[in-house]
């Protein structure tokens, strides 16, 4: 029979937390990690038990908590899920009327100048609903993460069946297979995300930093340009645009700017696609650099771009500045 007669836990090393160089790394990291994700939990502690044979025999028992082992990370998945969007993003353009592949960009473009024309009206629905969701962050918090998720989901599917495809006068009805595809798997994505419950929105404990990408996200937005595709910084486009909520360009970088402001209580898959998608299309549309006359639809792509790379390094630095400290 045993008696425990002393319990207490081993004496632990000081915390590396508590040295200076930790502290200039915590401070060098701060647009990445947030003040609870920064912080690491103590080293566990070995309890040490002093039992009480019979015959005054006393051994020392230890006892090991076995609970933090973390499970098995899957690297192959997100590899050979970006090579699946990238092999979606090359499936062939359908035209009504036959073209010759070096044609495609122009496809595309004479797909884009007429696809948004029956959906105009209804641009300010998604400027007004965003802002409303905006706002409704702040007062409810992470309960507004399911009415969230469903939205950027339907977003999603509206973009797919509005931008995607439509009726030119060179090449005839034109479907954009890749982005109706992709924008459809996001679509159902963030609909999933909605039903788990996997998003919790909240602007409390935000790293300051981060907030720098405001302006890119508020100039996708606006999406201020005119149709002969130069600059207008028409107030009324806040609100009136049909591009934002439309379009799968202008519309992501402002997503992506609210879920790195969230992050890390966000679905890490549905997070993940989309910042790779709109790296990806993002890179696709630098090509209007090469055209003078759309070279400012080129820098209105900027945001998609710098902010789709943002979000997908954050969980990578997020995790190496934890493992700094």
């Amino acid at each position: 029979m045993f008696v425990v007669v002393q319990k207490r836990p081993t004496p632990r090393a000081v915390d590396v937390w508590e040295s200076a160089r930790f502290r200039s790394i915590f401070l060098a990291s701060n647009f990445f990690c947030s003040q609870t994700e920064s912080t690491p939990a103590h080293t566990p502690l070995t309890q040490t038990v002093r039992a009480l044979r019979p015959g005054n025999e006393r051994k020392n028992i230890k006892v090991t908590n076995t609970n933090h082992t973390k499970p098995k990370r899957r690297k192959w998945l997100y590899p050979v899920v970006y090579l699946l969007f990238v092999v979606i993003s090359f499936l062939p353009v359908y035209a009504e009327k036959p073209y010759a592949p070096q044609d495609t960009q122009d496809v595309i473009l004479n797909l884009l100048m007429v696809s948004l024309d029956p959906y105009k009206q209804f641009g300010p629905v998604f400027h007004i609903a965003t802002l409303l969701i905006v706002a409704l962050i702040v007062v409810f918090g992470n309960k507004m993460g399911r009415i969230l998720a469903a939205y950027m989901g339907l977003d999603y599917l509206a973009i797919a069946f509005a931008q995607t495809m439509g009726m030119t006068e060179k090449y005839g009805f034109v479907i954009q297979t890749g982005s109706l595809i992709t924008s459809v798997l996001l679509g159902i994505a963030w609909i999933v995300v909605a039903v788990r419950g996997t998003l919790e929105p909240s602007y409390e404990n935000v790293p300051s930093l981060r907030y720098l990408l405001l302006p890119l996200a508020l100039l996708a937005f606006w999406s201020p340009y005119n149709s002969e595709v130069q600059p207008c910084f028409n107030p009324m486009l806040l609100i009136t645009s049909p591009d934002y909520g439309l379009t799968f360009c202008l519309t992501t970088p402002v997503f992506l700017f609210l879920l790195v402001l969230f992050y890390p209580k966000v679905d890490a898959f549905a997070y993940r696609i989309t910042a790779f998608n709109g790296l990806l299309y993002g890179l696709f549309n630098m090509t209007h650099f090469f055209n003078p006359q759309l070279r400012w639809m080129g820098i209105l792509h900027l945001p998609l771009l710098i902010i789709s790379l943002c979000a997908l390094l954050l969980p990578r630095v997020s995790v190496r500045a934890r493992s700094v400290a």
